[in-house]
């Protein structure tokens, strides 16, 4: 679907410098965090809140101090009521598809946060309905904006192919509530971001996975907190990841410590703000690359919000559009379905076709089924044109929209 901010008859510069109204769905700690960045941010303000606890969503909004902001229970109505031209979906990742959905069919973008889905099936039962509405559905893989992290990228860039990708993460971690549950609260939860860190620091994708996952003795985790993995990459190099969420000492960044090994030389990222480089033999004295030497932008949740504003405005393709990011995914459910079967190697080809037939079966609503069909293969249907290149209408949308939606 063409959205609103799109097709705004608006002048350009005004267009620019206004704020875009959004709904937030979901109140809870992350919503809460959302909501008050949102209050300050130049790029959106938050006009709703929807939650099926209502008493949360408006002691959630109290707090936050916000005024005449609509709160509810339906995405649909309260986007509506508030006059909202995007939502920002901060549900528990097992209610993304159907919140997105509302949204989408409705004619709203939609800003998602990780992971998209609990399964590749049911995230590429997600790409065929961005396809369907024609609408832009992102996903906010925040820990790619970081500025030191685009500094380590433009490093790594320079040393030709690679030959090994290490990351390692170690945290002490407590997250009460639906992530302490978690069958795979690293892999799922945390891994997810370095991943996607891994597919943005180079073009040479994943390809296959060996995996290994535990819970540590004294972990307050339920399911697995630890896990170690090996990617082999397109090229034949490989990406060697361990981490953990229950460990009290030498804690690693959130972002995790890189280590890259390549043709003409060596870069490395403590997470933070020190990105060294020694390649050609230059020797990494005098290679440091700190603090001034990088972009100044927005990181984090707000560097995502960013993007996505300025590709509704500009109607281009974000990089963390939801075709872009079923890969990502499934270098987790890889990982996990490797650790289950007792580190067999997955290869993420045969995992993408799989989850194609299991999202075809699975998907009860017949528009979306078709197109599932209708893909010659999963990855024929991730690579698919991108949100921006076929414009709908809303009418013809609405034409397409079943009567229970």
């Amino acid at each position: 679907m063409t959205h609103r901010v799109r097709n705004s008859s608006a002048p350009a510069e005004s267009r620019s410098e206004s704020r875009i109204p959004v709904v937030v769905v979901g109140a809870g700690a992350m919503g809460g965090g959302w909501l008050r960045m949102l209050r300050a941010s130049p790029h959106a303000r938050p006009v709703g809140v929807v939650d099926l606890n209502l008493e949360l969503a408006a002691a959630t909004v109290a707090s936050i101090g916000l005024e005449n902001v609509v709160v509810g229970d339906s995405v649909t109505d309260v986007a509506e009521r508030s006059g909202a031209e995007a939502v920002v979906n901060v549900t528990v990742p097992q209610a993304h598809r159907v919140v997105n959905e509302q949204a989408l069919r409705a004619g709203y973008p939609v800003l998602c946060e990780k992971p998209l889905a609990p399964t590749v099936a049911e995230a590429l039962r997600q790409v065929a309905l961005a396809d369907l509405t024609g609408g832009l559905l992102m996903v906010s893989q925040s820990r790619r904006y970081f500025n030191h992290l685009a500094a380590f990228r433009d490093a790594v860039g320079e040393l030709g192919p690679l030959a090994a990708v290490h990351a390692e993460f170690y945290r002490e971690d407590h997250e009460p509530g639906f992530r302490e549950q978690m069958a795979h609260p690293l892999l799922v939860d945390m891994s997810i971001h370095h991943f996607d860190q891994l597919r943005y620091l180079s073009s040479d994708e994943p390809v296959a996975v060996r995996c290994n996952s535990w819970n540590p003795p004294w972990s307050w985790y339920a399911g697995d907190a630890a896990a170690a993995a090996e990617f082999e990459l397109a090229s034949g190099a490989r990406f060697v990841y361990s981490g953990s969420r229950c460990t009290p000492g030498l804690q690693t960044s959130y972002n995790a410590e890189w280590r890259v090994y390549a043709e003409r030389g060596a870069a490395a990222w403590d997470g933070e703000q020190v990105v060294q480089v020694d390649f050609d033999g230059r020797g990494a004295e005098g290679a440091e690359r700190a603090g001034g030497v990088v972009a100044d932008r927005l990181e984090g949740i707000e560097g995502s919000l960013e993007e996505f504003v300025r590709s509704l405005r500009d109607g281009t393709t974000p990089q963390n559009e939801v075709r872009a990011n079923v890969l990502s995914l499934a270098m987790v459910e890889g990982a996990i379905r490797s650790s289950e079967r007792g580190g067999e190697r997955i290869v993420l080809a045969e995992l993408l076709e799989e989850s194609l037939a299991q999202a075809i079966a699975d998907e009860r609503q017949n528009d979306i089924a078709d197109l599932l069909r209708s893909w010659t293969s999963a990855a024929d249907g991730i690579s698919t044109p991108a949100w921006g290149s076929v414009p709908a209408t809303p009418a013809a949308i609405a034409e397409e929209t079943p009567d229970d939606h």
